[in-house]
Order: C-alpha cells, then structure tokens, then sequence
C-alpha cells in the first residue's frame, strides 16, 4: 500500500508539468469538413468574418443563402447583410454564385476563403454543401469575430445515394425530432431519408380511404421488456403506444427536408411486416377469420398479406395516396422477412400459383412484387425493395437495398440492376451495438464500431467493372426494437452518422481513419457537446481494453471530444471525477510477476462520459511446462445447465452431460438446449519459448485458462466479440481451460492462436489432447 501511494505522488508530480498530449490536436489536412472534401489546398493568410461582413448572391432568396445567414445570427448573433451579387470581387464579403461552375459533377461546389473575402460556388445542393463546409470552419466559441485560414477547396460526392433509415414503427417520433434528424443528415451531406412508416408493430401514415390504418393499426397495447431472445416466457410494460403522421404533417416534413436537399423515400411494408394493418383490416390475410392484432413483440411473424385482387386493390389504394404526398422517384416496398407458412395452406394463393403455372410460393412472391412494379410504374415511379425481392425472379425495374451481406447487392448488379448497399454485417445498422453489447444500452445485438461503419466500401471487387455503375450508393438502416427515446436515437447515430456520410460521399483515396477520429471528430464532438445532442462519447483514444504481457506499461492518450478531460486509475476502482486528469504520456515499471492495470473515462464539459476502458499489462515469467502423456486428440467436455451471465457460474451447475469431443463447435448442445454452459480441458504442445496469443470469439461469455492462469477474458453477457489475451510459455505441454455459456438466440464460438512467427488463425479442439 504504501508502494502504491509513492507511485501516485510521483506519478502526480510528473504529470503537474501541464496539458500535452491529453489536449493538442492533431494535425488536419482536410481543415475539420467531414466528409473529407476531393480537394484541399491551404493558402497563406485568414479570413475575419465579422458583423460587418456581407453575404452576397445570385440570388437573395436562395435556400443556401437564407440557410447561412439564419445560421451565424443564432449561432453566432451575426445580422450579416445580404446582397445581390453583381460580379467582380469584393471586400469583406461572403459570395454564393452559380458563375464558373460549369465543369462540376452534380452536387460539387467550389470555396475558396482569400483574405479579403469568400467565395462559394455551386449550383443547387451543391452551393448549399459548400456552405455547410464552411460552417464546419467555423470555431466553436461564440464571438464578436471568427477568423477563417485561407484555401482553396473542390468538392463533389462519390455516389449519388447517401441515405440514412428511421423506423418509427417500433417506436413512434415527433416531427420536431424527424426535422432535427434531418438537420443531422444534411450538415454531413446526406441526402435520402428512408422513412419506414408501416410494420407488424404499428402503421404510422394517414390512409384517408382506410381509416382504420391509423385508428386501429397505429396502436399496440404494450411492447416487449428486454431483448426478445433473453426471456422464456416474455415479459411485457403493460404501456400502450401509439402515434401516426396525418399527410398535413407528412407533407410538412417532406417541405423541410426539400429545404436541406434530402429526398425523402417512404417504405410500405408488403407482402410480409403487415400484422398493423392485418389488425385494422383481417379480410386482406388468408384467414380472416383469425384475430389479429398489432404485434407486441419483435422478430418475424407468419401472418402475411394474401395475394387476392381484395389486397392488391387496397394496396394500389394506399400507393396511390402515398405517390401523392411524396415527390420521390423511388417508393420502397418492403419485401423482406415474409415467411409464406400461410399462402402453403391458403387455397387463394395455391389456386394462383396453380392458375399463372408457378413453381412455388417464392414465384409467388415475385408475382406479388412485380405486380406492385408494374403499377408504381404505371405512376412514374419506381420500387425499392430489400434483397429478398430477388427471391423467385427479380422484378424487371427493381432497385435492390442489399442488407444480408452483401450478396444481394452483387447478384443485382450482376443483372445491371441498380443497388444501394446496406449490409447488416458491415456495421450499417446503427442499432446494432458499437462497442460490447453488455457494456452497451439494451439492443438487438450485433456489433458495429465506428471503425468499422468506416472500414466499409460499397463497391465490391466481386462486382465486375462493367456493372460497378449500377451501384448507386449507401445507407444506414435505424431499428427501433429498443429506442423508445430521442436520445438513444441521437446515442447510436452520433459519431456513426460521420463515417457513413465519408463512406458515401469521399474518395477512396481521401479516407484516412487516423485524421478522421483524431483530427476532425474531437471537434464535431465538441458541437455536439455544447449544442446538447445526446452523442456517444468515445474513449480516450489510445486506450484499449485489453490484456498483454510487458516489462512496462507506456500511456499516450488523446482526447476524443476537445474540451473533454480524460481521468485514470491504476489502483483497481474505477475512475472518476476525483481521480487523476491525464495531461501527457508517462511510463510504468512493472516488476517481475506483478501487473498493472490501467483505467480510463472521458469526461466532457456538459458532464458526458465514455466507457471506462481496463488495460492489463503483467510482467510474468513464462509458464514452465506441465507433465502429461496423454495422447488421444480432443478435449474433455462437461455441459452444464442453467442461464448464466458469467463463465463462474458453471462451477457447480447442475451437469447435463460429459464426454469427449473434436470441435469447439456448439451447435450439438444449443440443439437440445437454449441456454447452457461448457468447459472444455485438454493439453497442447509448444515447440518453442515465446509469446502466445490467444482469442475468443463468441457469443456469448468465453474465458481461457492456460495452465489454470486467465489468458482471455471475454466473459460476460454479450452478443459476439472478440478479445485477446496473450501468455508467455515454455516449451513442452501445457494445461487449456476453455469455458463458454450460452444466454440466448445465438451460439458462437471462436477460438484463435497467433504463435511466434506465425500467422493468426483457428485453434482447433483437435490440436489437444486428453
């Protein structure tokens, strides 16, 4: 103990010196804009924008122009005057125009920021993308001047498409927060809203030929609690809700969206997701005798709309109503998850298979999507649908929104239809977690760090060249299971939403990672911080959790938000407000066979905080090897039952089952048991002294022991994720522990080896033995 007090007043004496690392920014080529412009030239010299600046124009009454002004008066208390532009140059004044832009690709603008004034260039969208660079230059600090470094930029988007998806079945959401969500997307150059208006959980567009769409079908009794694959049997809140648009307020929101150069694509759910109106109208399913209501819980139901002329005249009905309200070229249509359980046994859809010569019910489906086609078409408009619509024969003008993979997306393209790409499994659902789902707010699972949101590219090397064209885009899909709040809206889009308008809108060649999250993000943060958006505060960067083994322990952290302080501890608690305030990178001896744990917390001005991060780092001499002769290849099992949320609570469970096996692979138990608990033991070889590193992948809590010494600990109730550990080892055999349980829908088990001077890869029951 006191050791440990020595080590803090010393430690704390070193870092009194002042703020270093903790506070200085990185450098930024692309001057904070996100997404990074095409171009970026920095000249000589600053720009002063004062209350004597004047904004001149083409046009007085631009909606660039009227944005820009409206903005540095109540962002900045500004009352610029605004001027026709007459040409020329000018001083002290802010130029929006049309001239010389000839040459650029849609959406592109030119600013160019001398000294003695600022030029912007473009045409429609892009004079208005112009201006949101320039307000991203803007400091953050409210005063009388702001001054502005002189450059040159050019600027246009990679892809036409760069979409963001709200669903407001699930939960419901006002137009006041639609128009800030909006106003999200636009100040990073988005430009589709998907709007999913109608599910199983509740239809949320005024239908005045079906009145009881929204009467009956926008109002369920309560929702589910929890994660719907946590609880046999469910529990539920026993809170109604409820909510729709009128087309007053649809045709309201669509107007303010058009301000921000958002084209706004509404989504009616067919032939599946359709148990809201199935409530409201029984006669459109096969069986109307049954009694529907709006679902109360999640997942996929087997009551769909059945493929009778009563359904399609209501559908067209409901088209026709919603191709009024939105201008929009594409209308999607849904067709995903439609399970046709029901349309096996209906005798109106085996007579119209029987009657149009069908293979099965998946032609159906395809009959069903088409037909709709045929009929948005006969409108002037044009059907999106996810990927399952490629299901049975693709409809001939269908645009694809790939979101199992991307596989859809490829195999569309490939036919020289046209994609937009959303894959699940590339980060772009926002409701999946972003960082380890138990350390996370309730979600569905998955996992979808901002690292990986911007890691993704939407052209495929599998799409041939010839058919990348066909590619028009990207978008990130919002599920709203477990949003029941604006601020978790805001929560799990923010930071995300940046990498997604980068991904969409930036060259390739232009994205750089690093300069995006230590650059530019600290000070969009920062926005949101004082501007009272409910973001997510990332950690320190420079801090992981994780566990290695090390002579020392080097810290060299960022702020993630400017402004932010970062707190740490190294005795165990986890740290606070009362801890100390990192200012500058230090190092810690670790002696022989001790550690040292070090934690961390982002603490921002408005009182935000990050996740606290634990790096262990211990500085063990390397295991001896064990005396063991066996040789017969597996390892030994015993299953253990029970729902557990922690690898320590199968010691003593009530065992199901023992044996040998050749596989880390659990599907065999997750068959005859829904939640469950396994330890393997057996005994590998090492040919040579060294560092081992070992992983775990799974879903859910996995742990390792080598030698009865924790090497990876990825315990915990958690959808899947991987973590490493790594162990110093002497030649000869060794002792592996292996525990896993299972808490829920999925069963995921991984391991991994990295061996010195070897590759990463599978580390397989069969390399032990017992």
């Amino acid at each position: 103990m006191i050791i440990k007090k020595h080590l803090l007043l010393y430690i704390s004496a070193l870092l009194t010196t002042g703020y270093v690392n903790a506070q200085t920014a990185a450098p930024d080529p692309n001057m904070g804009i996100i997404p990074a412009p095409v171009s970026v030239q920095k000249q000589v010299g600053t720009f002063v924008l004062s209350q004597e600046t004047a904004i001149q124009a083409d046009s007085t009454d631009n909606k660039a122009v009227q944005f820009l002004s409206s903005y540095l008066q109540n962002k900045f208390a500004l009352k610029n005057r605004v001027q026709h532009y007459k040409g020329g140059t000018a001083t002290n004044a802010i130029i929006l125009t049309t001239a010389g832009t000839e040459n650029l690709p849609a959406e592109g603008y030119r600013l160019t920021i001398a000294p003695q004034q600022i030029t912007i260039a473009g045409k429609g969208a892009g004079l208005f993308y112009g201006v949101q660079s320039l307000i991203q230059m803007l400091p953050l600090e409210r005063a009388a001047t702001a001054k502005l470094p002189c450059a040159r930029i050019e600027d246009y988007p990679r892809f036409g498409y760069r979409g963001l998806h709200l669903d407001v079945c699930r939960h419901f959401f006002s137009v006041e927060f639609l128009k800030r969500y909006l106003d999200l997307m636009a100040s990073y150059k988005l430009n589709r809203f998907h709007w999913h208006l109608t599910d199983d959980q509740g239809w949320r567009i005024e239908i005045k030929k079906y009145p009881r769409l929204t009467s009956v079908g926008s109002m369920r009794a309560q929702s589910l609690i929890g994660n719907y694959h946590d609880r046999m049997p469910q529990q539920f809140d026993g809170m109604p809700v409820s909510g729709y648009y009128t087309q007053d307020q649809i045709r309201d929101v669509i107007a303010y969206a058009q301000s921000k150069y958002i084209t706004i694509i509404p989504e009616i759910e067919m032939p599946g997701h359709a148990m809201a109106a199935l409530a409201a109208y029984p006669e459109l399913s096969c069986d109307p005798k049954l009694d529907y209501k709006v679902a109360e819980t999640w997942g996929v139901f087997n009551n769909i709309f059945c493929p009778t002329e009563k359904t399609f005249s209501f559908l067209q009905d409901v088209l026709t109503e919603v191709i009024d309200l939105f201008p929009s070229k594409y209308i999607h249509i849904g067709g995903d998850e439609a399970p046709k359980v029901v349309w096996k046994s209906s005798p109106d859809a085996q007579a119209l298979i029987k009657k149009l010569k069908l293979k099965d019910e998946h032609e159906l489906q395809s009959y069903f999507i088409q037909r709709i086609e045929k009929f948005v078409n006969s409108k002037g408009r044009s059907i999106i649908g996810w990927d399952e619509i490629l299901e049975g024969g693709l409809a001939p003008n269908a645009t694809v929104m790939s979101w199992r993979g991307e596989a859809g997306g490829i195999a569309a393209a490939k036919q020289n239809h046209t994609v937009i790409m959303t894959p699940s499994s590339s980060g772009y659902y926002f409701d999946h977690s972003p960082a380890r789902s138990d350390l996370e707010p309730l979600g569905i699972g998955g996992f979808a760090p901002l690292s990986k949101v911007y890691a993704y590219n939407p052209v495929s090397s599998q799409i041939p060249a010839a058919q990348q064209k066909f590619v028009m885009g990207v978008q990130a899909n919002l599920w709203t299971e477990y949003i029941t709040t604006e601020n978790k809206v805001e929560y799990l889009v923010l930071p995300r939403l940046m990498a997604l308008s980068e991904v969409a809108w930036t060259p390739l060649a232009n994205k750089n990672y690093t300069d995006f999250n230590e650059a530019r993000i600290p000070k969009h943060l920062a926005w949101f911080d004082a501007n009272k958006f409910n973001y997510r505060v990332p950690t320190a960067l420079g801090a992981k959790d994780t566990a290695y083994t090390a002579q020392q322990l080097t810290v060299n952290l960022k702020v993630p938000v400017n402004g932010a302080k970062i707190y740490y501890s190294i005795d165990g608690y986890d740290p606070n407000e009362t801890n100390e305030v990192y200012t500058r990178p230090f190092t810690l001896n670790i002696p022989s066979d001790q550690y040292r744990e070090l934690k961390t917390i982002v603490i921002t001005p408005s009182g935000k905080r990050s996740l606290i991060t634990r790096t262990l780092v211990t500085n063990n001499t390397p295991l001896p090897a064990v005396t063991f002769t066996g040789k017969q290849p597996g390892v030994k099992y015993e299953l253990v039952a029970g729902l557990f949320t922690s690898t320590g609570q199968l010691d003593g469970a009530r065992v199901l089952d023992t044996g040998v096996t050749k596989t880390f692979n659990t599907a065999a138990f997750k068959k005859a048991n829904r939640t469950f608990g396994v330890t393997y033991e057996g005994y590998f070889n090492v040919d040579a002294d060294g560092k081992y590193i070992f992983s775990t992948q799974s879903d859910d809590g996995s742990v390792i022991y080598v030698d009865d010494t924790m090497v990876v600990d990825n315990d915990g109730k958690h959808s899947l994720y991987e973590q490493p550990g790594e162990v110093l080892l002497q030649k000869g055999m060794h002792k592996f522990t292996l525990k896993y349980f299972e808490a829920g829908a999925f069963s995921t088990l991984r391991v991994y080896l990295t061996m010195p001077g070897k590759p990463k890869g599978e580390f397989s029951a069969t390399s032990l033995v017992y």
